[in-house]
């Protein structure tokens, strides 16, 4: 059953390639309204992956906790993962910008430039180390289920969590109670994913309807540099995976082929959650860790939004002919890695992100204008390569604390193993 969802996705890709190239080259009066209309389908499907986010990402993270045992096991994890997160995006940066330095995409730019003074319309105010705090900590625990923002929820469902451990007696129903909620939403889930083949379809379908395959030559030279990057990079995770992992890492992969499509097609590492999640467990993650480390990833731990930070803010510099030394890079590197982590529920937050560090740098935002039409295109990328970040971080954590167990066997329409639930899982380690 997974082989064959996997060739459905991938059907629907070449379909969507096929079907959106026919719209774009003849009906170029009604494309518009053709990729408006499919690109419904698709925004359905995302909605339904919204819908379950919040709950699913509470239940299994407070069952998770609940069961992890001392708060110093919760704070040890903790530390680790953090550690992690900070040393691959300093790698993921530091690439990113020795690959641009390396290929120099933006020199002898054939295209004309954007006028210095245009604006982009991107929300740069939107970064603040201030605002970052503050963004940190819900005013409402229901206004963030209903935001979907997931570092707020982590952070009240930690704070349940210890204040549940601190009460075992009196949390024995609510604990039951969430455990039952996580099985319900994973079987959920399996519903929704039924959808997925169909909505990358209409994904893929809608963006080359509107754009058209023929855009992607006016920066060829800069899209196929940062894709170059990506497999490096993707290169130096799975590398790292074999030494951390060892030989299984393999199985890994290919339990991940679904999520890493679904990722690609729609241009949403949220869309491939549930079902990086569920490709976790049945590496043998334990449920206690996949549900803590792949939330947080979500935040602190996106290696390809990374590397096209510094890729693309060198690209417009060097369109620009503006002269960057190296300790004017190594210090936009440093600035990346600050502001890249505040600005967490930013819409296009990339985008943003380069924004704000080239007004930092003299660098003319107008530059972005030059990629934001093709930014989907560079989204596909960098959401899949944020994906194996996620599952190799969570993986790696799992195997450090001990708690990598055996594989499961589960198809994307079978119920769901019982001690795949954090309540059902077995309190020693080793088990997932």
């Amino acid at each position: 059953m997974s082989n064959r969802f996997t060739q459905y996705i991938l059907a629907a890709m070449v379909l969507g390639i096929i079907m959106g190239s026919a719209i774009y080259n003849f009906l170029p009066d009604t494309r518009a309204d053709w990729a408006s209309s499919i690109n419904l389908i698709a925004m359905m499907f995302l909605r339904l992956i919204k819908m379950i986010i919040a709950p699913l990402v509470f239940a299994t993270l407070v069952g998770g906790i609940a069961h992890m045992g001392s708060g110093s096991k919760l704070g040890r994890i903790f530390a680790k993962t953090m550690g992690w997160f900070v040393s691959a995006s300093f790698v993921s940066l530091l690439l990113g910008l020795v690959m641009v330095n390396l290929l120099q995409p933006g020199a002898n730019f054939p295209g004309t430039l954007p006028d210095k003074a245009q604006s982009t319309g991107l929300p740069v105010s939107a970064f603040s180390i201030e605002k970052f705090l503050t963004h940190l900590i819900p005013t409402s625990i229901a206004d963030a289920m209903a935001q979907n923002e997931i570092l707020q929820i982590v952070i009240f469902a930690v704070f349940f969590s210890v204040a549940m451990g601190a009460m075992p007696e009196r949390s024995k129903p609510i604990l039951a109670l969430i455990d039952d909620i996580g099985h319900i939403m994973l079987k959920v889930t399996s519903y929704v994913m039924l959808f997925a083949p169909l909505a990358v379809w209409a994904a893929i379908t809608a963006t080359v309807a509107k754009n058209g395959l023929l855009v992607l030559w006016k920066l060829i030279v800069f899209m196929g540099g940062f894709y170059l990057s990506l497999a490096l990079l993707w290169g130096i995770l799975v590398i790292v995976g074999f030494i951390v992992i060892g030989p299984r890492y393999a199985h890994l992969l290919k339990l991940i082929r679904e999520p890493l499509m679904i990722a690609f097609s729609t241009a949403s590492s949220e869309a491939a959650y549930p079902k990086t999640l569920e490709g976790l467990n049945r590496f043998g993650a334990s449920s206690r860790i996949s549900s803590f480390v792949l939330p947080l990833g979500y935040s602190f731990n996106l290696d390809g939004t990374m590397m096209y930070c510094t890729f693309a803010s060198v690209f417009i510099a060097q369109s620009y002919h503006i002269d960057m030394p190296l300790g004017t890079q190594l210090a936009m590197l440093a600035t990346l890695m600050i502001t890249s982590k505040g600005v967490a529920g930013v819409p296009r937050a990339s985008l943003v992100v380069i924004a704000s560090t080239l007004a930092q740098f003299n660098i003319p935002e107008a530059g972005l204008l030059m990629i934001m039409g093709i930014d989907t295109f560079l989204d596909m990328g960098r959401s899949a390569t944020n994906v194996i970040g996620n599952t190799l971080a969570t993986s790696v954590v799992a195997k450090w604390e001990g708690e990598l167990g055996p594989e499961h066997a589960m198809g994307p329409g079978d119920a769901v193993p019982e001690d795949m639930i954090p309540g059902e899982v077995p309190a020693m380690a080793g088990h997932g």
